[in-house]
C-alpha cells in the first residue's frame, strides 16, 4: 500500500434543495487506491432520508479477486463550515460483488429543512477514509464470505443481507444460536423464505403456504424478528383467497349461465313438444268433423 493514513475529501453540492438523484463527487485517492462519494438528497432505499456512500472508483477495470478494507467517516456541514453531522466510523470490506458501503439513514430531510442546516441552498460533504488493506488480484472460488452483524455470508448475499439490517435493525436482537455455522445455515433459511414471499400470490398453492408459514415460524423461534414478513405472508393468504373467492364467482355465474341455457332448450322442447300436441288434437278434431259431416246409410 501506498498510504495507510487517514485521508480528508471535501466536496459542495450546490442548489442542494433541487437535486433529485444520486450526486457523485469527483474521485480522490486513498491508500494507493481510487474512491469517490454518493449522495442520495432523496433517499436511497429508504424514502425522506439523506444517504452517503463511499464507492470504489473504476472498479470493473480492476484485476479478478480485489479487495479493500477502509475505515471511513462522513461529514456535514453548512455554508459557514460548521459541521452539523458526523457518522460514526465504518469498517467494511469492498470487493466486486459489494463495490460501495455507506449510511442509509444519515438524517431525515425533513430535519434537514427545519434546522436550518443548509445554508443558502449549499450542503457540504467530508469524506475521511483510512484504507487498512489491499489486494489486487486473489483466487476466486465463489465461496467467499464477509462478516455482516455477525453472520458470515456470501459476497453475493452482502448486499442483501445488509439491506435487511438497515430496514429491520432489531431483526437479529434476540436471535439464540451461537455457532457460526448454524447462522449461517438460519440466515441463508431467511434468505430463501424472503425470496419465496416475494413470488405472485397465485403461484402458492395449499400446501405450499402451509409449508412457508411453518418456516417461518420455525424461523421466529430462533430469536429472529419477523412481523414484516409475517404481514407479507398473511397478504399473500388474503390475495390468495381473493383470487380463489373470485373465481369461485365466476364458476358459478358460468354455471348459472349453463342452467339457463338448458333451461331455455328445455322450454324450446317443451314448447316444440306442446306445438306437436296441439297439432295431433286439431288433427284428431278435424277427423271427427269429418267423420260427423258424412251421411249416414240407410238399412235395406
Amino acid at each position: 500500500m501506498e498510504d495507510h493514513k487517514l485521508t480528508t475529501f471535501t466536496f459542495e453540492i450546490d442548489n442542494f434543495s433541487e437535486k433529485e438523484t444520486v450526486i457523485s463527487s469527483p474521485t480522490f485517492s486513498s491508500g494507493g487506491c481510487q474512491w469517490y462519494a454518493n449522495v442520495y438528497p432523496k433517499g436511497n432505499g429508504i424514502e425522506d432520508h439523506l444517504a452517503v456512500y463511499l464507492q470504489v472508483a473504476n472498479y470493473g477495470s480492476l484485476q479478478l479477486g480485489w479487495k479493500r478494507r477502509a475505515k471511513f467517516s462522513f461529514v456535514l456541514l453548512n455554508q459557514s463550515g460548521k459541521e452539523f453531522y458526523k457518522s460514526t466510523e465504518l469498517c467494511n470490506l469492498y470487493c466486486a460483488q459489494v463495490s460501495g458501503w455507506g449510511i442509509a439513514k444519515v438524517l431525515t430531510l425533513k430535519k434537514l429543512k427545519e434546522k436550518g442546516f443548509v445554508e443558502k441552498n449549499k450542503l457540504i460533504v467530508k469524506v475521511q477514509v483510512q484504507v487498512l488493506e489491499v489486494v489486487n488480484e486473489a483466487e476466486v472460488t465463489g465461496n467467499e464470505t464477509m462478516n455482516v452483524k455477525g453472520f458470515q455470508v456470501l459476497y453475493s448475499q452482502v448486499v442483501q443481507v445488509s439491506w435487511i439490517f438497515v430496514n429491520h435493525p432489531d431483526i437479529a436482537l434476540n436471535f439464540k444460536p451461537k455457532s457460526h455455522l448454524v447462522k449461517t445455515t438460519y440466515m441463508n433459511l431467511l434468505l430463501k423464505l424472503i425470496e419465496k414471499l416475494d413470488k405472485p400470490p397465485h403461484s402458492f398453492s395449499e400446501t405450499e403456504l402451509s409449508n412457508t408459514r411453518t418456516e417461518l415460524v420455525d424461523l421466529t423461534q430462533t430469536g429472529f424478528k419477523l412481523d414484516w414478513l409475517k404481514e407479507k405472508l398473511d397478504v399473500i393468504y388474503l390475495e390468495r383467497k381473493k383470487t380463489a373467492d373470485a373465481s369461485r364467482i365466476q364458476e358459478l355465474e358460468q354455471h348459472n349461465k349453463n342452467l339457463k341455457a338448458e333451461l331455455n332448450k328445455e322450454k324450446i322442447k317443451s314448447a316444440a313438444s306442446a306445438a306437436k300436441v296441439l297439432w295431433l288434437e286439431q288433427t284428431v278434431s278435424n277427423l271427427k268433423t269429418k267423420q260427423n259431416k258424412k251421411p249416414k246409410l240407410s238399412p235395406n
